[in-house]
């Protein structure tokens, strides 16, 4: 008997001293365990050709009187939502200007109308493409190029930005389609009414029997890492894959999910097709609102809130009220969120669950803070390594490229040292690029990372691990950095500042400001030989083309921008000196929204937007 008390005693120590070592062991478990069921769930569900969108149809038979989407005073049943999209996808066909397959762009703000469209697009075996209602003239007009699309579907409120492009769109034999009983122009279409007077009956499967889960459902728009905004494919796979996120947080099918994110991003998408997977409610607002944003949910009894790192310190930024912890409010899912607003929000607000994740709308991969550690974005364990093949490798900032080492090579990071994230490429973890842009489908790729032959995804992002194990996101590289939730592509800001008049080179960068999220956008340019910068014109021409969140706050003026031998614009020192004028020696200047233009950035305006007296 002795032996076996022996024997007990030396594995009840052995497993003591596992979980001393590895304290999130089973967390990390059962995390790991979660990622490979969902990918095991797509896998089945790709042998049956069973798409998001057959999920939907069955919870609108099995409980058709559910509500299904909230919006200001309105209610919508799954049943219902199923008949408004039917009617949406037979309006469009009776049109005779969308057919099974083709690509449809909706230019819509947050409406239920968008995700009628979106399912009725889906029943008709059509990719949506997803059009930034910010984006206007030449922005708009290449991303509605990116996706093939052969129709348009037009807010009526937003006929005025599409009228800028309307020739070209004619040029091309776009169908043009306006939500509204009336246009304005008699070369569009109105929708509202053909909707209004089709049929609701259900849409035959067979509209859909040429999809597989490596077909594209929807065309949704990320910057990456250079140029103009890029057409991310994402596959009916990767719709599903997305989804079944809030099932690894642990949203549940009573739940109410609340989002005020915009549709057109992958996140605001993902909240609503959430709710399908988990046949749960989903609330819906047109814009977010700090001051309304509990009222909100407290109005739909919301259980859980998505978010972006503005919306939490806009929250924690509001007046402080008595009914601050009256809500069923128990989980939050998002990104970007502050440690210090992360526990500001819980001590104020209650004993809210974070779960902070990392992910890219075109990655292969993604992380997820399952253990609720202020600020972290993820967890690193030999079980994760095991099953999902990803690395931190060191990042040269100034060559902009993976550092390599005598055989060619990428070397891993250090513990605590920043590193690129990259991800390799397999059949469990596919990367499908860009619409109609192999070039910057291939940038987004690197060979031989660790052996000859290998394919990685580059996510452009530095990020590292503690010796805990939490991975804290860190920076973005290239030419990308976020704003008032948005991505900035600097290469595309550039080629629009150096259209103005006056300017001959620029260099776009984002800068931190204190107390704010992400980085504001900030220039340095030079003027035309024999021209002068011109604050106003150039602010007037800054306003036209580019929309509010990629309009550079900051200007430096300087006679010559310096280069790297092979003729890179050197970023580095210029975003370390930032925009504080006892640092810079060149003239600075400061967007003045009120005056509409450049004013000079005086130490007094500094002080002010550094201590956020002045709002930018």
């Amino acid at each position: 008997m002795l032996p076996w008390l022996v024997l007990a005693l030396l594995l009840l120590l052995l497993l003591l001293a596992l979980f001393l070592r590895h304290p999130y062991l089973l967390q990390d478990a059962f995390h790991v365990h979660m990622k490979l069921q969902i990918q095991r769930l797509v896998r089945s569900y790709a042998g049956q050709s069973y798409f998001i969108m057959d999920r939907f149809l069955e919870l609108a038979r099995e409980q058709p009187h559910k509500t299904f989407v909230l919006f200001g005073d309105e209610r919508f049943t799954y049943r219902q939502a199923d008949e408004l999209s039917n009617k949406a996808a037979r309006a469009l066909l009776q049109s005779g200007r969308v057919r099974q397959g083709d690509t449809v762009a909706l230019f819509l703000p947050n409406d239920p109308s968008f995700l009628w469209l979106f399912l009725g697009l889906a029943k008709l075996g059509c990719p949506a493409s997803f059009l930034n209602y910010n984006i206007r003239s030449m922005s708009l007009l290449h991303c509605f190029s990116r996706c093939g699309a052969t129709a348009l579907v037009v807010a009526e409120e937003l006929q005025d930005a599409v009228e800028e492009i309307l020739p070209d769109l004619l040029e091309q034999q776009v169908a043009v389609f306006i939500l509204a009983d009336k246009c304005k122009s008699a070369e569009t279409e109105s929708l509202k009414d053909k909707v209004r007077q089709a049929s609701a009956d259900p849409i035959p499967k067979e509209y859909r029997s040429h999809l597989n889960m490596g077909s594209t459902a929807v065309y949704i728009y990320t910057s990456g890492t250079t140029g103009l905004p890029k057409a991310a494919e994402v596959s009916h796979g990767k719709v599903w894959a997305m989804s079944s996120l809030m099932s690894v947080t642990g949203v549940k099918p009573l739940d109410v999910l609340y989002t005020s994110l915009p549709l057109y991003h992958s996140a605001g998408f993902l909240c609503f097709t959430s709710a399908i997977e988990r046949g749960a409610t989903v609330a819906i607002r047109n814009k977010f609102s700090a001051s309304q944003f509990w009222d909100d949910c407290r109005k739909y009894d919301v259980t859980v809130i998505q978010y972006i790192g503005e919306i939490m310190r806009y929250l924690c930024n509001t007046p402080k009220k008595p009914n601050d912890h009256i809500h069923k409010v128990r989980l939050a899912i998002g990104n970007g969120i502050r440690p210090e607003i992360w526990r500001e929000l819980v001590r104020r607000f209650g004993n809210i669950q974070i779960r902070e994740f990392y992910g890219a709308t075109e990655g292969n991969f993604a992380l997820l803070n399952y253990s609720n550690h202020v600020g972290a974005v993820g967890r690193d364990n030999f079980l994760h390594r095991w099953y999902f093949s990803y690395s931190l490798i060191k990042f040269d900032v100034d060559e902009d490229a993976p550092v390599r080492d005598s055989s060619g090579f990428c070397v891993k990071a250090d513990t605590g040292e920043p590193g690129l994230l990259v991800c390799e490429i397999t059949a469990d973890s596919p990367f499908q690029g860009y619409a109609r842009d192999l070039q910057q489908t291939e940038k987004k790729k690197l060979h031989d990372v660790f052996r000859k032959g290998d394919l990685y995804f580059n996510t452009g992002d530095l990020l590292s691990i503690d010796k805990d194990g939490f991975f804290y996101f860190q920076d973005r590289v290239g030419d990308t950095f976020r704003w008032k939730g948005e991505n900035v592509a600097t290469a595309e800001v550039a080629d629009v500042l150096t259209m103005s008049d006056c300017i001959e080179e620029a260099i776009v960068y984002g800068v931190e400001v204190p107390g704010l999220e992400g980085r504001a956008g900030m220039a340095a340019i030079t003027p035309r030989e024999g021209r002068r910068f011109d604050s106003a014109a150039f602010c007037q021409h800054v306003v036209k083309f580019l929309p509010n969140y990629a309009r550079p706050r900051f200007i430096r003026v300087q006679g010559s921008l310096d280069v790297t031998g092979t003729f890179k614009y050197l970023k580095t020192a210029l975003v370390k000196e930032g925009f504080d004028p006892s640092r810079v020696a060149h003239p600075l200047h400061f967007l003045d929204e009120r005056q509409q233009d450049y004013v000079p950035l005086t130490p007094e305006i500094f002080d002010s937007v550094v201590s956020g007296k002045i709002k930018i």
